[in-house]
């Protein structure tokens, strides 16, 4: 399955369980399309429900509910674990995302 950067994907928690809905989880890529199209893993920050303003955790909206990326448990899984793509992070909520990234990763 081919992952953009800033996608949002379901990822199966069970790699051995094969690729179903249930036992999944909701997922953002962070990995570049050039790194996602030569490996055969993707980096990923989990989303997570709207409990707390972390400094690590950037707000979305994902379906109809508010909720959190969680950029403090970024996860690199195989290609073969994500079930579907399910939208993308709309250009505000990507660029919040780089930026949380920078001050955790580079600052």
């Amino acid at each position: 399955m081919e992952a953009n950067q800033y996608s949002i994907v379901l990822v199966a928690q069970d790699s051995s369980s094969g690729n179903t809905l249930s036992g999944s989880i909701q997922c953002v890529v962070i990995s570049p399309a050039e790194m996602n199209r030569s490996l055969r893993t993707v980096t990923l920050a989990p989303i997570g429900p709207d409990t707390g303003d972390y400094p690590t955790r950037v707000k979305i909206k994902a379906g109809a509910k508010p909720a959190r990326i969680a950029l403090d448990q970024i996860i690199t899984i195989e290609k073969k674990r994500i079930v579907k793509v399910t939208g993308d992070l709309t250009p505000a909520e990507a660029k919040k995302v780089k930026s949380v990234l920078k001050e955790i990763l580079v600052d």
